[in-house]
């Protein structure tokens, strides 16, 4: 089981930059695959961003793709989510995880001009 605590969120105007980090422990983070989850006001939460347990695999949702970069270290023990050219849409509380359903308490992006 992984432990994690988002951060890095803030308010931005369109075309910004944000990096979020999601911070973990548990010994078995190494060999899990990490997810960037998001939930808009009104909306289900929703898959983002996804990396394989070493990092040589990632995929993204249509919506993301070409703006958004996962990574993360596995000594250190996190996952990261870079964000670039940031849209009105894309405003949402951000959530890492494994799969396993336990959440930190999100970290909050608002896109406004």
């Amino acid at each position: 089981q992984v432990q994690v605590v988002e951060s890095g969120g803030g308010l931005v105007q369109p075309g910004g930059s944000l990096r979020l980090s999601c911070a973990a422990s548990g010994i078995t983070f190494s060999s899990r695959v990490m997810s960037w989850y998001r939930q808009a006001a009104g909306k289900a939460r929703e898959v983002v961003a996804v990396i394989s347990s070493t990092g040589s695999t990632t995929n993204y949702i249509d919506a993301v793709k070409g703006r958004f970069t996962i990574s993360r270290d596995n000594v250190e023990k996190k996952t990261y989510l870079q964000m670039n050219n940031l849209k009105f849409e894309d405003t949402a509380v951000y959530f890492c995880g494994d799969g396993s359903g336990s959440w930190g308490q999100g970290t909050q992006v608002i896109v406004s001009s």
